[in-house]
């Protein structure tokens, strides 16, 4: 295989990256309505409208506000708009964009977790967005480090590189399978599920930046880590203190 894999689009040559993300995010916004017509859990239009404004402000402004200060330098001391719009990340768009849900939530005064139905159609987004970054190799930075394991492979310059875009496909696909065996159980409370997707997910993220090109902010840790342990940490502390398992019904015997 070539890389970067390119679409031929009204005359225009595209990367694979680009046309599979926003493949991802309208087929996960497909399967999130599908699955919110299917569940008994119903919202009203307020709290839903506020809700899916606030994760998407929240996640656009986050993944390029977070993708930009992978290198600070190059954005305070030579600030480019079109650089600044075209680099993103999935870990800044995922925290701001439980920032812009909660802040929406507490406008509307909803209570309520409404995280556990957005967490399959989220997974199916981010593996055909990560299919994308494969596809397109070393030409956008979404690369591994060098390496002579057996996993290595061309990725586009002369170098074997950890594919870390399917080490990511790997663990989205296992922890899918993971959530559902633990929903089957029918024990935890709403919005136990996508804490779980967070936790694990933002884990992942900060063991697999060790792999890849970065520069460097607080010891060997990157942007992009920082704000990983920022989220394991508040993950762990929401887990520990809230209730996490369904009350049982209060039964009467004879």
């Amino acid at each position: 295989m070539d890389f970067p894999v390119t679409f031929h689009i009204f005359g225009k040559t595209i990367l694979a990256h680009p046309v599979f993300e926003t493949v991802g995010i309208f087929l996960g916004m497909r399967f999130y309505f599908y699955l919110k017509r299917k569940s008994s859990e119903k919202l009203s239009f307020n709290t839903s409208a506020a809700v899916l404004i606030g994760a998407t402000a929240g996640a656009l402004i986050g993944s390029k506000l977070i993708g930009n200060l992978e290198n600070p330098h190059v954005f305070f001391s030579d600030f480019n708009f079109q650089r600044f719009w075209t680099n993103n990340t999935i870990v800044g768009g995922l925290a701001f964009g439980l920032i812009g849900v909660e802040l929406a939530k507490k406008i509307v005064g909803h209570k309520e977790s409404t995280g556990d139905l957005i967490v399959y159609p989220l997974i199916l987004a981010m593996i055909i967005g990560r299919i994308g970054c494969f596809l397109t190799g070393v030409h956008e930075e979404t690369y591994g480090l060098p390496t002579t394991s057996i996993f290595g492979m061309h990725l586009g310059d002369e170098y074997l590189r950890h594919p870390v875009a399917l080490y990511e496909i790997a663990f989205l696909l296992f922890i899918w399978f993971e959530l559902k065996m633990i929903a089957r159980k029918n024990k935890y409370v709403s919005g136990f599920l996508f804490k779980m997707f967070m936790l694990s997910y933002f884990s992942f993220r900060f063991l697999l930046d060790f792999i890849k090109p970065k520069i460097h902010i607080i010891g060997n840790l990157g942007t992009i880590q920082l704000v990983c342990l920022l989220m394991i940490i508040y993950y762990i502390y929401v887990l520990k203190t809230e209730r996490n398992l369904i009350k049982p019904k209060n039964t009467v015997t004879l």
